[in-house]
């Protein structure tokens, strides 16, 4: 079976924790559905290794110029320092291509400040790290925020930046990661904090 890309946004300044539970548990096998059916694929502005914001060093799979959204189960993009300049519209552009061919996007944190900018949360229900700071972006969609971890309209769902493993829960959840049972023990144990969930895991 081919593996179908999730698409991982790699830039200088990426805040990497915030997507830590996403890939690590994409790429791991255990517990899935479907053991194989997805892979990482990391997409930055070019092929020169970007810095993440921990100093980790990321060569680039494929470069923005070669993502097509038909070749993608999702684009994942991360928080970072740098969202609102120019160096980052390639990747706000990409979103937009992604949702207007009906695949999915999950932003957490800068990068739905990132996706407000673009006038991506005009009109679909979302979140970020609050309300007031989507505000100076000057974007058209205040009165569709909510307060919320994680919100999911459509293809698109944004999270708090304090919230990556909400994020990651609302991710498997469009990919059909896990069963149901296994995915609400994968919440008890990394979400609650609650040991109760890694027996429940071993044991599924």
């Amino acid at each position: 079976m081919n593996a179908k890309a999730v698409h991982v946004a790699v830039f200088d300044s990426l805040a990497d924790w915030e997507i830590g539970y996403v890939t690590a548990h994409i790429r791991r096998e255990s517990w899935q559905r479907e053991p194989g059916r997805y892979s990482i694929v990391t997409v930055g502005p070019g092929r020169e290794p970007v810095t993440t914001m921990g100093g980790l060093r990321i060569t680039p799979d494929i470069t923005l110029a070669e993502l097509r959204p038909e070749d993608s189960a999702m684009l994942i993009l991360a928080g970072g320092d740098r969202w609102d300049q120019d160096s980052m519209a390639g990747f706000r552009a990409a979103a937009r291509r992604f949702l207007a061919a009906g695949v999915q996007v999950a932003a957490i944190c800068g990068a739905t400040y990132g996706l407000a900018l673009e006038g991506l949360l005009d009109d679909r229900a979302h979140t970020s790290n609050a309300a007031e700071y989507l505000a100076f972006s000057g974007y058209a969609g205040g009165d569709r925020y909510i307060a919320e971890p994680v919100v999911t309209d459509g293809d698109l769902t944004t999270a708090a930046g304090m919230a990556p493993v909400h994020f990651a829960r609302a991710i498997f959840a469009r990919l059909d990661l896990y069963e149901p049972d296994v995915a609400a023990s994968w919440f008890k144990l990394y979400g609650d904090r609650d040991p109760v969930g890694y027996y429940e895991l071993m044991s599924a």
